[in-house]
């Protein structure tokens, strides 16, 4: 079979001073692409790396593939930037892999997500959007004063504007910060309950039966109350964090988080790959995000390090997924 590969890999010709350092921190990079096109060409598979943007839509029109691996996040701000090659090859009758554009769009915009995943039962942290200036005035409630919020992105993946800094107590002083990050970012900004717990995240394949492959478990080095998987924590991950999987956490308390993680993949239409988010206070698991298009760098992603620490091979995960695509679609290969 023909399959395409679509991604956005990261370009430092596009990286602009006046930026963000983690602009590009979603993007792909070349040795994640190589490593999924071994995976396909062992299958017996002819591999084309089509890329997104124009590039990809005269490809598709020109010879489309067979079937498409989907990795592609999409540039900008723009929050449903991920369903825009979900939405082209949808109208263009050309299968591919992972959740379709309804579902890429609302995960996306984290607000949006925790809302279906607390109708469907689940926990969330309590939070509110600032998308205006005058939003911010809401945190000096009451309600709020004293309590510890975590200021994030509300369209972003990868912890892009999600760092150690973003742990503030609410009040009215928090509005310079909020401006900051919303000029940053070009988006709202999410405030939100911290819960101080064990941060977990939670892979799952499949669709019909989704399965979850691990609960990961991320433990700091240096143990502090207000720890946050942050973007500084991610880059330097072999000496910031261990991980731990299965967690060393009480069984019952885990297998609330897998059901919580496959109650969350259902309710918000994930198809053959998702990894969730988690953090576990006083036995509950709370909602914090999800991704379905989640990272498969063979050495750096979580979702392969949890799989590896179940036993799950980088081949055989990256099968799980096709595997879960081509039946879906009753592909054979």
């Amino acid at each position: 079979m023909r399959i395409g590969i679509t991604c956005t890999l990261k370009d430092p010709a596009q990286a602009r001073p006046d930026a963000p350092d983690d602009l590009q921190e979603e993007f792909d990079s070349p040795e994640t692409i190589g490593a999924l096109a071994e995976v396909l060409r062992r299958r017996g598979h002819e591999v084309e790396l089509l890329g997104d943007g124009r590039g990809l839509m005269e490809k598709l029109l020109q010879s489309p593939p067979e079937f498409v691996f989907n990795l592609a996040e999409g540039r900008g701000a723009s929050r449903s930037r991920e369903a825009w090659v979900p939405s082209l090859l949808e109208m263009l009758g050309i299968p591919f892999s992972g959740s379709d554009p309804l579902t890429l769009a609302v995960t996306l915009d984290k607000p949006a997500a925790k809302t279906l995943v607390a109708a469907a039962g689940v926990a969330v942290p309590a939070g509110l959007v600032v998308a205006r200036a005058a939003d911010a005035a809401r945190l000096a409630d009451p309600a709020w004063q004293g309590r510890k919020v975590i200021l994030k992105p509300a369209w972003e993946g990868s912890s892009k504007g999600i760092r150690g800094a973003c742990v503030v107590t609410a009040g009215p002083d928090l509005k310079a910060r909020l401006e900051e990050l919303r000029a940053q970012y070009d988006q709202p900004i999410l405030a939100e309950e911290f819960i101080a717990g064990e941060e977990l995240t939670v892979g799952v394949v499949g669709n019909e039966h989704p399965e979850v492959v691990g609960v990961l478990r991320v433990v700091p080095r240096q143990p502090t109350s207000e720890f946050v998987y942050s973007l500084e924590v991610k880059r330097d991950y072999e000496n910031r964090v261990r991980y731990e999987s299965p967690p060393q956490l009480p069984e019952e308390e885990v297998e609330r988080v897998r059901q919580a993680a496959l109650s969350a993949f259902v309710a918000l239409g994930c198809r053959d790959v998702a990894r969730l988010d988690f953090r576990l206070r006083e036995g509950v698991p709370y909602f914090l995000e999800v991704n379905p298009l989640p990272g498969i760098n063979p050495i750096t992603s979580d979702l392969v390090i949890l799989a590896g620490l179940n036993g799950w091979s980088y081949e055989r995960l990256m099968d799980a997924v096709l595997d879960a695509a081509f039946a879906r679609h009753g592909l054979k290969g």
